[in-house]
């Protein structure tokens, strides 16, 4: 069987019917997280993303021909309208109970970009025009609740404390780029753009070749010791999205965005195990030797964008990355489920499968089943 059977045969004929059983509460949303034999690890909290990002899985599964995905979109999408959304916040609260009543009542930038993820996924796959005013109700929330007052990006939450950060930013643009190809039109494009020019303007750090993670109130970086701390799989996450923006958008940032994805494959990959480093310094020195599922997953989509981009053979990534996936991190009985952690020696960390893990993997297995007769 080859790398792409198994990615096929474990997306549809495992992954996805498991989670349709096992990952969806019947008291609205998704369990948070499954025990490692496959049971509901009985949180008493729902985080909204994770609905959000179990909503997109079975949108895309849908458009790739899954079967029976509508009841779980559906589901989904229901529970972010009814009991994420409060009229009184303006906006989606960041966790409710596990009968859905709230919570977390902030309004959470990273939630807002995942439930705009969520919505354009689901109108891209269903048409249902409920989705498609969601998608713009959503946008409304952000822009009135959470856009920063200088007029440069938005804040992490509405509590506006703490540092800065890029990667609710990166999922915005992630989401806008969703919304685009859903047919969203000028605002959601005007969206992109802004953030693009964030990315070129700020976040991308030319002096050092590095993305860092947090940054002060004007987006200058943070003076502080976790500012020199990187992660790898942003740096790969962010060089798929840019490469999306130049699709869709012709927006040209490739040659920052190449730069990142040549420092994590230079500095990010740990060459015993194949593994993708969960941080490193700003100067390549490792930070947490360990690699969660998500980075491996965020390397295979930037390699698949070097390969549509400069043609550069995505097979060694792909052999490597996938594989380690496959036999390390979802080499679990029952068949569908994860280990969405392991220390730097290889020995399992993790204690439960997060639901929100099932985003990164199936987006990047879809992204390689997507382009694998183009250089198979």
């Amino acid at each position: 069987m080859t790398v792409f059977d198994r990615i096929n045969d474990w997306m549809f004929n495992d992954a996805l019917p498991f989670w349709a059983e096992r990952g969806v509460d019947h008291r609205g949303g998704v369990v948070e997280e499954l025990t490692l034999g496959g049971e509901d690890a009985a949180h008493d909290y729902k985080r909204t993303r994770v609905a959000c990002r179990q909503a997109y899985v079975y949108a895309h599964a849908k458009m790739l021909g899954c079967e029976n995905a509508d009841r779980v979109i559906d589901h989904c999408l229901k529970f972010l309208r009814e009991r994420a959304w409060s009229d009184a916040a303006g906006g989606f609260i960041k966790t409710t109970d596990r009968d859905g009543a709230a919570l977390d009542q902030t309004l959470d930038l990273y939630d807002h970009a995942f439930a705009l993820y969520a919505f354009s996924w689901g109108y891209r796959a269903t048409g249902n025009e409920t989705h498609r005013q969601w998608m713009e109700r959503t946008q409304d929330a952000i822009e009135t609740h959470l856009a920063h007052p200088s007029g440069l990006g938005f804040c992490n939450d509405s509590t506006k404390k703490g540092w800065r950060r890029q990667n609710p930013h990166m999922h915005l643009l992630e989401a806008s780029l969703a919304a685009i190809e859903a047919g969203g039109g000028a605002r959601f494009e005007t969206l992109a753009r802004s953030l693009c020019a964030l990315f070129d303007e700020h976040l991308f750090d030319a002096e050092r070749g590095v993305l860092p993670e947090i940054f002060d109130d004007s987006f200058q970086p943070a003076d502080c010791e976790e500012a020199l701390i990187v992660e790898p799989g942003h740096h790969f996450e962010w060089t798929w999205i840019i490469a999306n923006c130049q699709r869709l958008l012709d927006v040209y940032l490739w040659d920052k965005a190449r730069a990142l994805s040549d420092f994590g494959e230079g500095y990010g990959i740990d060459r015993n195990s194949g593994a993708v480093f969960n941080s490193v310094t700003d100067k390549g020195a490792p930070v947490d030797g360990g690699s969660r599922t998500w980075p491996n997953t965020e390397r295979i989509k930037a390699a698949i964008a070097r390969f549509e981009i400069d043609g550069d053979d995505p097979s060694a990534v792909i052999d490597e990355s996938a594989g380690l996936l496959l036999d390390r991190y979802l080499n679990i009985e029952p068949r569908g489920l994860w280990i969405d952690s392991f220390d730097r020696l290889g020995a399992p960390l993790a204690q439960t499968a997060p639901t929100s893990t099932f985003y990164h993997v199936f987006l990047a297995f879809a992204e390689i089943l997507r382009v694998k007769d183009k250089f198979v």
